[in-house]
């Protein structure tokens, strides 16, 4: 049985509920929309949806030309780095196998994003591999715009400059990953920053993690906002303990943890084992999954 693809596109808008409701609209009717979490400090908007190929194709772009017309960069505010009013779009394979049909979707739809919505399209992901958002996202859409100029690099599709109320759009196929967030007892957000230095993998820390250090100032703490890119090399709840010891260090409690979107049942098949010290626990210990992998 073929599985759907999976979609977790995040726009640019985490407080204006009616543009939220008007981006579930225009999603939901041609995919199941499983999961949207919004956030006012982030000002971003997570949605988790699935459908088969050429519906999640399309769908997407009804959602991307929704946050197209609704959301203005110039006035926008938020915690969270992005060049694009739907900034990153990306398609992920359920099943070991499809990915494949991810990165064919990725491109039909990237494609389709540059000729029909007329938006830049920059690749990551498995469908440009070596790039992530970070890549595209540093010094916001103005210095991207002065890289595009300078030559250093080119929207793969879609013309060469960013529209100035939506921005671009950032498009790939990838594995499924865990965006995960921990909350700590305090405002301060150099401690959130220096911990996600700690985690991350290029500060010498966990493979696959992607962390910044955020201020949220109507929650009224920091956080350490985490991308776990492969949950099997980086458990959850070794992150999790990791960033607790890093927190005592400096005095600082956590106050909790939060998960954006969904998770793969066997991530947390594995922080169940270990924290019930189940040897050799996993997704294949789930009755469930094994039923849908026969």
């Amino acid at each position: 049985m073929q599985l759907p693809l999976e979609s977790v596109p995040n726009f640019s808008e985490g407080r204006d509920t009616e543009t939220i409701a008007a981006l579930r609209s225009a999603l939901d009717a041609r995919a199941d929309v499983l999961d949207v979490h919004a956030d006012a400090d982030h000002n971003r908007s997570v949605f988790t949806l699935v459908a088969d190929d050429a519906d999640l194709v399309d769908s997407l772009l009804a959602g991307i030309a929704c946050a197209r017309d609704r959301i203005d960069l110039r006035r926008h505010t938020g915690a969270h780095p992005r060049i694009g009013a739907a900034d990153v779009v990306p398609v992920v394979p359920v099943r070991q196998g499809d990915d494949g049909r991810a990165g064919a979707a990725a491109r039909q739809l990237a494609q389709r994003i540059g000729e029909d919505l007329e938006l830049p399209v920059f690749l990551y992901g498995d469908s440009a591999p070596g790039r992530g958002p970070a890549f595209f996202r540093r010094g916001g859409p103005d210095e991207l715009q002065r890289r595009i100029d300078r030559g250093e690099l080119a929207p793969d599709y879609g013309p060469r400059r960013l529209d100035a109320r939506a921005g671009g759009v950032i498009v790939g196929a990838r594995r499924p990953l865990i965006a995960f967030n921990v909350n700590l007892r305090t405002d301060d957000v150099q401690i959130a920053r220096e911990i996600a230095s700690s985690v991350r993998e290029t500060g010498g820390g966990f493979p696959g993690v992607r962390a910044l250090g955020l201020a949220l100032p109507s929650a009224g703490h920091a956080q350490v906002s985490m991308n776990v890119e492969d949950y099997e090399a980086a458990a959850l709840h070794d992150i999790l303990a990791r960033v607790e010891a890093e927190a005592a260090a400096r005095g600082v409690g956590v106050a909790g943890s939060e998960l954006v979107g969904l998770m793969p049942a066997a991530a947390a098949a594995a922080a169940a084992g270990a924290m019930l010290r189940i040897e050799g626990f996993g997704g294949s210990r789930l009755l469930e999954l094994r039923l849908m992998s026969r």
